[in-house]
């Protein structure tokens, strides 16, 4: 890891960044040649990948399949980046809180594997995301998605894996729905790109829920809109990290940042960018 960085902080980035868009898509995992990333990464001194379930495609996953968990630790063990998280896009497809409780049950199942095979790859979370499509803005969806959670709390306090939740929710009702959750596994995916998209304030989340937090994402974004270079958006690092630095952080910090069709050159500059401003938000210079 880089020397700016404090060792219990793991720096990686979100699967797919170092490679060609699968498909023309902007994030997914990149069947076929998603192996390739784990060398490209070692080169940029990237501490961990952190992976991607799609929808399309799950059971083509090593998360999923059986015999994955053996290719992905030889290929850790050969690199030396880690995978120690997974963003659970699948979930954004068929969410927890369907209306529909046969897709709402496939789900489940769907996270009981993920849980099973993410305890021998000593996976530390497991990211919901409650956006976009799956977005809970209304009471009853909110109901649904404690019912159909809370069943699965056992299995990942088993696992010694956090449920991390990615939501569009203001502070406090975040913070209202994780006091529903009788269970520390269920933490906070935090992204700072989509909070500065929503116009949310920094300092007010983190005094609502920072110490929940378990993976971050770093991202920029202009309000109310799309993905941009790292410290050309409406982000306000400084503000969150002043908030953040109190609480002793000790997650990953995960690069979901801006990406083009070709991928390395952007991600270096952006890397570049990224390194020293993190050692000095985080007060770890020496």
């Amino acid at each position: 890891m880089s020397d700016e960085l404090n060792c219990r902080s793991l720096l990686g980035v979100m699967e797919g960044r170092l490679l060609p868009k699968y498909r023309g898509r902007y994030q997914a995992h990149p069947v076929g040649y998603w192996q390739d990333e784990f060398s490209r990464a070692a080169e940029f001194g990237l501490d961990c990948i952190e992976f991607i379930l799609d929808f399309s495609d799950a059971e083509l996953n090593p998360l999923l399949r059986t015999d994955g968990s053996e290719e992905l630790l030889a290929l850790i063990e050969k690199s030396g980046v880690k995978v120690r998280t997974v963003c659970a896009d699948y979930f954004m497809e068929v969410p927890l809180h369907h209306a529909d409780e046969s897709i709402a049950g496939q789900s489940q199942v769907v996270l009981g594997r993920l849980l099973k095979h993410g305890k021998k790859l000593g996976l530390s979370d497991i990211v919901i995301p409650c956006v976009d499509q799956s977005s809970m803005s209304e009471r009853a969806t909110m109901d649904r998605f404690v019912a159909r959670l809370s069943p699965m709390l056992c299995e990942a306090e088993y696992a010694g894996i956090n449920l991390s939740l990615e939501t569009d929710l203001a502070p406090q009702p975040f913070a209202e729905l994780l006091a529903r959750f009788d269970s520390r596994r269920v933490t906070v995916n935090y992204d700072t790109g989509n909070s500065a998209a929503l116009g949310f304030d920094p300092a007010e989340e983190l005094a609502c829920y920072g110490e929940r937090i378990s993976d971050i994402h770093i991202k920029d974004r202009q309000r109310g809109g799309g993905s941009v270079m790292l410290g050309s958006g409406d982000a306000q690092f400084e503000r969150f990290f002043e908030a953040l630095r109190p609480l002793d952080y000790v997650g990953p910090f995960i690069m979901q940042a801006y990406r083009d069709d070709e991928g390395l050159t952007v991600f270096r500059q952006q890397l570049d960018w990224v390194r020293p401003h993190l050692a000095h938000w985080l007060g770890r210079n020496n």
